[in-house]
């Protein structure tokens, strides 16, 4: 008689089948975690939707620095070739967004035709307008690194009195949008100026929630002596304990990422084993690829979830006819307490909480009336997906980790890690190597 009941009951205990992580991932988001994200209008307040290219692009390694730190210089290093649109220099240089990906012939894309591309996962930056897709573009070349990785060159952070020359678009809001969909970033420092800009310290702020991805390079450490590198290194960590908030020490790689010999050879050993270190991390990220985009999506739906939450708790408060706007004030202004009533109920942590003046800042040019009420439903399918597909997923990532355990970055200063990548360089110094006991001793007329 309740045939019917059982034939549902069964249906919905039967597993979604998916051949890849990548596939699961794209089918899981369009059909469990997207109707929850537009119910709420998530897209307006957090992050635009995902698409098919942003499941299924290589990973991404974000270079961020203020000007003059050697990032245009440490791609070039570790490709070991000029890419199109690389300017080198002591002033600030670098002032777009540069993609550095591969492609059958050297060439460059330029921003407007690169976020119409479906094939690129830059589409959703058209957001940001003409002022940002001027200085946004995408350098392509055939390199064997670019195979496995694609790397984004960023403009030089301004100090003093040149940031406070607008760019035309929000800095800190385009960095954001790259920090959750990279695998990587590395913040570059010059061991001569470690003085955090203002505008530096906002950009660092923008990647809250991403520190696990996040790793310092404290670059052109062989101008001094050691004794002044030990005084540098512990006021780095000094001014990154002040911005970072985390209970971990950032880990911090300590060299000089270019190809010509040291100028300072003491610590030459200390700074090949740093680079051993740092291209080790770089390779791991093609087999740890679909770990990071499950993370990345875990950490998408818990907000979305908190965010539906709160719009609906809005909703909930809303008059009906008058009063709406004083109505509207008044819960913005005391969101705070709104947030602590959500965290009590559904026993949901304080770091899962999008941040409080942005949120409030958001709200402002919201119609609150055009908000939704609480919809368990999608709630509950969130909470099943990550509660038992996810779990799926997890094991179909350790069997596709099993099944290409040699897949690594390869090609450029990677090839020679393992004998010492200093050695493997172009130009000047090629072919020497640890166990040169004069090496770089002729380097001191080099310029940066």
């Amino acid at each position: 008689m309740f045939s019917w009941v059982s034939k549902d009951a069964r249906r919905k205990k039967e597993p979604e089948l998916f051949q890849t992580v990548a596939e699961g991932l794209r089918q899981l988001y369009a059909q469990k975690l997207l109707p929850l994200e537009e119910h709420y209008r998530f897209h307006e307040f957090h992050s635009p939707a995902l698409e098919d290219a942003d499941f299924d692009n290589k990973p991404m390694v974000l270079l961020v620095g203020q000007y003059s730190t050697g990032k245009t210089t440490f791609i070039r290093h570790l490709i070991e070739q000029d890419f199109p649109g690389m300017r080198i220099g002591p002033e600030p240089t670098t002032d777009s967004f540069i993609a550095v990906m591969h492609g059958p012939t050297e060439g460059v894309v330029p921003g407007n035709a690169l976020v119409v591309d479906p094939r690129r996962p830059f589409r959703k930056l058209n957001a940001f307008g003409n002022a940002f897709l001027n200085r946004f573009m995408c350098a392509q070349l055939p390199n064997p690194v670019l195979d496995s990785i694609s790397i984004i060159d960023t403009p030089g952070i301004l100090s003093g009195e040149k940031q406070r020359i607008s760019r035309g678009y929000d800095f800190a809001a385009v960095l954001e949008w790259f920090a959750e969909r990279v695998d990587r970033i590395i913040l570059l420092f010059d061991a001569h100026k470690l003085d955090i800009s203002d505008e530096f310290s906002e950009v660092i702020k923008a990647l809250k929630n991403h520190e696990d991805k996040i790793r310092v390079v404290l670059n052109k450490a062989d101008q001094i002596e050691t004794q002044q590198l030990m005084r540098v290194y512990g006021a780095l960590m000094w001014s990154l304990g002040k911005i970072i908030n985390t209970p971990e020490v950032v880990r911090v790689y300590i060299g000089s990422f270019w190809s010509h010999p040291l100028l300072i050879p003491d610590n030459r050993k200390l700074f090949e084993a740093e680079e051993q270190d740092l291209f080790k991390d770089i390779q791991s990220l093609p087999r740890n690829a679909a770990l990071r985009k499950l993370n990345d999506l875990i950490k998408r739906a818990r907000l979305a979830k908190v965010h539906a939450y709160i719009i609906s708790s809005l909703k909930k408060e809303m008059p009906n006819v008058f009063g709406k706007e004083s109505k509207k004030k008044e819960l913005v202004n005391n969101l705070g307490e709104i947030y602590q009533k959500i965290e009590r109920e559904h026993q949901i942590s304080p770091g899962d909480f999008p941040s409080l003046r942005k949120m409030q800042e958001l709200l402002q040019t919201q119609d609150f009336s055009k908000f939704q009420a609480l919809k368990p439903k999608l709630l509950d399918t969130v909470d099943d997906m990550l509660a038992n597909d996810i779990a799926r997923l997890m094991v179909m990532v350790r069997q596709e980790e099993s099944l290409m355990p040699s897949q690594v970055v390869k090609g450029g200063a990677f090839d020679g890690t393992m004998n010492g990548p200093f050695g493997h360089g172009y130009g000047e110094g090629a072919g020497e190597g640890i166990d040169d006991v004069e090496w770089g001793g002729q380097g001191q007329a080099h310029l940066r």
